[in-house]
């Protein structure tokens, strides 16, 4: 049985991805409060898998999980893409006529906002969690108040639901990347068919540093996915570039990082794993 520490609590998306994601095998959920104490449980128990999300197509990404990935020794060794759709619920008891108040994380509100705007009366006040909400309506009698979640955390927590798909984009989805002790990734996914990798790394301030080095990456066939730069605190005007990549042969990609690594600095392989598919 593989222990996943997520953040949140069971039915929150986090919970969806991580039973999609090995839903051929029998997972033991340990629910955290923050992204950091995910890092904190896999440092304790080096068996433990990590999943976290780390950019929707909406809200952006969560840069402040790129750090947390950056400074905790781990390995990503898989990703998962998730459709994000909302409902409101609500106490069997209440309903439309009711309801005074919508509690849920602060994205999913900014993801609803349209469908907040057609409804004005509708208090909207943030909270931890979007399953959080549910359950803390479920388990406190909260009259008058709604969450926004998702329909496996309102059938979950015995909620009524008062409307699906609310989220004001339906091209909605989260990535989600699993992370781990080194020491286990090789039981987690073979190296030699893995196709994408993330990597971090500085830069000398010098001109033309960072277009040197995507010219290496495209000759060698490199496909760079994504690039997320975030500014190195106390180290004015200085960056860490997160770059993921796509390949399709890995002695070719392992030579490109042997070809950059002199143009760079603190240059790490924060993991190499398959890319996922798109959802339907």
């Amino acid at each position: 049985m593989k222990r996943i520490a997520i953040q949140g609590l069971l039915g929150s998306f986090h919970d969806i991805a991580a039973r999609q994601y090995f839903k051929d095998e029998q997972i033991q959920l340990i629910c955290c409060s923050t992204f950091e104490q995910v890092f904190e449980n896999i440092k304790r128990d080096p068996t433990a898998i990590g999943m976290l999300a780390i950019e929707n197509t909406i809200a952006g990404s969560l840069l402040h999980n790129y750090e947390l990935l950056r400074d905790s020794a781990t390995t990503v060794v898989g990703e998962h893409k998730l459709h994000i759709s909302h409902c409101i619920c609500c106490l069997q008891e209440d309903s439309w006529e009711t309801i005074r108040e919508v509690h849920s994380h602060p994205v999913a509100l900014m993801q609803c906002r349209g469908f907040l705007a057609n409804h004005p009366a509708l208090k909207a006040v943030e909270a931890e969690d979007t399953a959080g909400s549910a359950k803390f309506i479920a388990e406190n009698d909260c009259r008058s108040w709604a969450a926004i979640c998702s329909t496996e955390a309102a059938k979950m927590y015995g909620l009524r639901i008062l409307e699906e798909n609310i989220e004001d984009n339906k091209h909605n989805f989260t990535r989600f990347l699993v992370t781990c002790n080194p020491h286990k990734a090789e039981f987690l996914r073979p190296l030699e068919k893995t196709n994408k990798s993330s990597l971090v790394f500085s830069l000398p301030h010098e001109e033309g540093t960072l277009s040197h080095v995507l010219s290496i990456l495209s000759f060698y066939k490199i496909n760079l996915t994504k690039i997320q730069s975030l500014p190195i605190i106390g180290r004015e005007w200085e960056y860490m570039f997160y770059i993921d990549v796509l390949y399709d042969n890995l002695t070719r990609y392992r030579q490109s990082i042997d070809a950059i690594m002199p143009l760079t600095k603190e240059l790490q392989i924060l993991g190499e794993y398959n890319e996922a598919k798109n959802p339907v």
